[in-house]
């Protein structure tokens, strides 16, 4: 009894450890990708593209309440957003001329933490403002803005993950129960 203990202790430390191996393995990988200049490169043009399009959307947005006198709630909501996102969207694009001609991103949480709150609220901002509009296209901008991140991140996982990447992530109840090479 205790040898079947043993062997089945055996096999889970066997087992865990193969995990842990595959795991660094995965975590290698996804440096060496995030590490690639190629890859960079891309970034630093979507992120242009991104933060220019918003700058220029909040200034269009922003420019029929500047000669209001008084604005209401939604109005000054969207003045707020755009009044703290316009600012760092500039400073973001400034960064990333540095960053392309260094053909690298930074890695300053400072600077990851300042691209979640331009871009959020530039998207508080667009909200605001439809809804200052009508109610109903604020609410229905709110909603397709979550499905268009929705659809962004499914693609960009397909374009760039292959099969045998995503393949890793399967549960290991699934492997165990057909066997390692896959078979029944």
């Amino acid at each position: 009894m205790n040898e079947d203990r043993d062997q089945a202790d055996f096999m889970e430390a066997e087992a865990e450890a193969e995990a842990e191996a595959q795991a660094e393995a995965i975590r290698q990988e996804a440096q060496d990708a995030v590490a690639d200049p190629a890859a960079q490169d891309e970034s630093i043009r979507q992120s242009n593209l991104i933060y220019g399009g918003l700058a220029a959307a909040g200034l269009v947005v922003v420019q029929p309440f500047l000669t209001e006198d008084s604005l209401d709630l939604s109005a000054k909501i969207c003045v707020v957003a755009f009044a703290v996102s316009i600012p760092l969207l500039a400073a973001l694009l400034v960064l990333n001329r540095q960053e392309a001609f260094r053909h690298r991103t930074s890695t300053s949480r400072f600077v990851g933490l300042a691209k979640a709150v331009a871009q959020g609220s530039a998207f508080a901002g667009l909200t605001a403002a439809f809804w200052h509009i009508s109610l109903v296209a604020g609410i229905v901008f709110l909603a397709v803005g979550f499905v268009a991140v929705g659809v962004h991140s499914s693609g960009y996982v397909h374009l760039e993950y292959d099969s045998k990447f995503r393949s890793r992530f399967r549960s290991h109840k699934g492997a165990q129960a057909t066997g390692q090479d896959g078979t029944p």
